[in-house]
């Protein structure tokens, strides 16, 4: 596959927002780089521009190699996020919680469900419980920079997941275009192994564009397809399918109108596994080799669909690796704030292919 430096390390061992925003119940399993869906407001208060227009250090391997995890012993960690109610979150905040307390800390994870007000209040109880850093996966990131101040001014060390927000120590971010570039390229090589220009792949795009960050992953899906693979396809349509059942309904529909629509690219898990489930429907399961389906996040259905012979399911661009992998990395973020060892705010999060090549490795990690 080809490879291309996205704003963000590659690396072999990495793999919902969106940088991670996407929400589904654990059956349904739909997530885009580990969190809820966001509102317009929210991803409009969270910067100026496009994520990829923020200053920032790229996280590799080595980077995360200088956290000393002791950093964490007796250290109190409050943690607020969009939901709990989606297969990613659920699964990296088990991890999370195993590493924390693994290695001497106390750790406490609430979830907002997407209400500003609620979030601020979880805040302010962090504060006066005397909690060492807050980490907050904003449900509105302009909504919560006062209370993350008054955080910061009362000595509590604050980290932002997913936004680069004002008033913390350290924003762990994606570049979301990058992000949906690489989603591209990797249909991209797809299309080029089957198809040509007089042959050209269908392709179906399955976005949310009611979110910024999700319009940047599927602008840059659609500059990672022409970087890739220009005059070997087709878009034929692009739906909205967040969610597991919205993304197999949409495919459904598409495939109406495109019976020879083989290709599948989406923003997030829900893309994956609704569309995977239409388009191995309409084939009885009996997958051809020029049926594909790419997106992003890393859950344990998305990989269980890459195992399964009856899936169109391919691969995706995961994050770090698996659960674990995050979760490690998370602490490791931690400990770098604590210890006071980061030069910049703002920690670009490293991605990677997970494909047929690296998911035994990746689903031992699963939560």
């Amino acid at each position: 596959m080809k490879k291309r430096v996205l704003g963000i390390a590659l690396t072999a061992a990495m793999v919902m927002s969106l940088a991670a925003c996407g929400s589904s119940s654990s059956s349904a399993s739909s997530s885009t780089s580990g969190s809820t869906a966001e509102t317009e407001a929210e991803t409009e208060a969270a910067a100026e521009g496009s994520t990829a227009d923020v200053e920032g250090v790229q996280a590799d391997d080595d980077f995360y190699a200088q956290a000393d995890l002791s950093q964490l012993d007796g250290k109190k960690i409050g943690v607020t996020i969009q939901s709990l109610q989606n297969a990613y979150w659920a699964g990296v905040m088990s991890a999370l919680q195993e590493v924390v307390e693994e290695n001497g800390g106390e750790i406490n994870i609430v979830a907002c469900d997407d209400n500003s007000a609620k979030q601020i209040s979880q805040i302010e109880n962090f504060v006066s419980s005397g909690v060492d850093l807050i980490m907050v996966h904003p449900s509105d990131a302009n909504a919560v920079e006062d209370a993350c101040k008054e955080a910061m001014d009362a000595g509590i060390k604050v980290m932002c997941w997913d936004d680069p927000m004002t008033n913390t120590d350290a924003n762990w971010i994606l570049n979301n275009t990058d992000l949906g570039i690489a989603i591209g390229d990797l249909a991209g090589d797809f299309i080029n192994e089957h198809y040509d220009e007089d042959n050209k792949a269908q392709v179906a795009l399955i976005d949310y564009n009611s979110t910024k960050v999700l319009l940047e992953r599927a602008n840059g899906i659609k500059e990672g397809l022409e970087e890739t693979c220009p005059g070997k396809y087709e878009i034929v349509a692009e739906q909205d399918g967040l969610e597991a059942n919205e993304a197999q309904t949409s495919m459904e529909t598409i495939l109406q109108a495109h019976p020879d629509c083989k290709v599948a690219v989406g923003v997030g898990a829900g893309a994956m596994i609704g569309s995977s489930e239409a388009l191995s429907t309409s084939v009885n399961g009996e997958i051809p080799d020029d049926m594909g389906v790419f997106t992003t996040d890393v859950t344990k259905q998305q990989l269980e669909l890459i195992q399964d012979p009856t899936s169109a399911a391919r691969a995706i661009i995961g994050f770090e690796g698996s659960d674990e992998d995050t979760a490690t990395a998370c602490a490791s973020m931690y400990a770098l704030i604590l210890g006071d060892q980061l030069d910049e705010q703002n920690v670009y999060r490293q991605v990677a292919p997970i494909d047929e090549s690296n998911i035994d490795e990746i689903m031992k990690g699963m939560k």
